[in-house]
């Protein structure tokens, strides 16, 4: 168990590397981009501190281009807002198709209604919107009468390394079949019954911690967090058209990692211990980025819809002095098949057969042998 002293100091630390760079409070999106890179220490560390990346980046030179559009902002509110019209007449309709909910079921249930405690200008605050959370869930677990069979905009309690994060899932759907359900409603569009991998990937991971988070609350409550479901409700566009079709989704997958990555945020004592004393991100010039460098990183591909520092940690990989670039800038399946070789010239040199392959590395220098020795074949006949 750690004690009081340790947990200062791990503070202590944390707030040494963050120094005066502005903080940033966690949300689902951010909780949903640590489990794309799991791998990842320095995302892991600076997360733990709580540093806003987009404020770093710009230090590094690197300014992101990470986030959504207000285009597609704006979009995204007025076909939830159509989802929802008329008491949320069509999502009953959607979750009646998808999960054999009632049509005419109980009411939506806004908790971001008027209210009077801490909130800005007659808003509700966010402990009085969690509360307000916590008794509608409450309420629909004893089967009263005129509790809420949709709740809109619940607000779900996270603790993130020791940092209160405050999520909103989309809405959630109150016992259908005896367990709750997360909906999210997304504007891009199903075709064919497909759609965007990169945008169904981001949307499930998102909705896993919202899964998450809501077994944690009904677990405080004294219930079966089984009483959550793991099968999410996701809203999208149908084909060209803007009219709403539901599917349901297993985020088990998803569940399971973004559970492994929080724990290993609540283990931030390990990743700290491995880096030097009196490190720090609040520094000018070409230090910030040989402190940000001391933290090693795991690029992908995928950091670029993920990650505010993704062409920062980009350069660094494709410029990085064993030569040649590492290998995750080719992708996770690349990276996973090399298994173990870091960068593209050893690679390459295995390929060729310049470099004697090490204890380990036999297997995978044979089948990059083989595919040298494809790839002069096929060159050699267009020739």
């Amino acid at each position: 168990m750690r004690t009081t002293g340790t947990t200062g100091a791990i503070a202590g630390r944390l707030a040494q590397l963050r120094g005066t760079l502005p903080t940033r409070n966690h949300n689902a999106r951010t909780v949903a981009a640590l489990a794309a890179n799991p791998g990842c220490a320095r995302r892991g560390v600076l997360d733990a501190a709580g540093i806003e990346k987009t404020a770093l980046a710009d230090r590094l030179g690197f300014p992101d281009r990470y986030g959504r559009s207000p285009f597609a902002i704006g979009r995204g509110n007025v076909f939830e807002a159509r989802v929802k019209a008329d008491g949320g007449r069509e999502l009953r309709r959607l979750l009646a198709e998808a999960l054999g909910a009632d049509p005419d079921g109980g009411p939506l249930l806004d908790v971001h209604r008027d209210g009077d405690a801490g909130g800005v200008g007659g808003r509700p605050g966010r402990e009085e919107r969690v509360a307000r959370t916590r008794d509608a869930l409450a309420r629909a677990a004893r089967d009263e009468p005129d509790a809420g069979a949709i709740l809109d905009h619940p607000l779900l309690p996270l603790d993130v390394a020791g940092r209160r994060a405050y999520l909103e899932p989309d809405a959630m759907a109150c016992r259908v079949a005896g367990r709750f359900h997360i909906v999210e409603i997304k504007s891009f569009a199903i075709i064919d019954g497909s759609a965007d991998p990169g945008k169904l990937a981001s949307a499930t991971r998102q909705a896993a911690v919202y899964v998450h988070a809501l077994r944690l609350l009904v677990e405080e409550l004294g219930l079966d967090p089984d009483l959550v479901a793991t099968d999410i409700v996701l809203v999208c566009a149908q084909d060209f058209a803007n009219h709403p079709v539901a599917v349901v989704l297993d985020v088990r997958r998803e569940l399971a990692t973004t559970r492994r990555r929080l724990a290993r945020l609540s283990g931030v004592d390990e990743l700290l211990d491995a880096l030097p004393a009196g490190l720090s991100f609040d520094v000018a010039g070409e230090q910030v980025g040989a402190a940000v460098t001391r933290v090693p990183a795991a690029y992908v591909p995928d950091c670029l819809t993920a990650c505010e520092l993704a062409l920062f940690c980009r350069h660094e990989a494709r410029t990085c002095a064993s030569g040649g670039g590492s290998v995750g800038t080719l992708g996770t399946s690349v990276r996973g098949a090399l298994g173990g070789i870091e960068d593209i010239a050893t690679a390459l040199a295995l390929a060729d057969g310049t470099r004697v392959a090490e204890p380990g590395q036999e297997d995978v220098a044979r089948l990059l042998r083989r595919a040298q020795a494809l790839r002069d074949e096929a060159l050699g006949g267009a020739r």
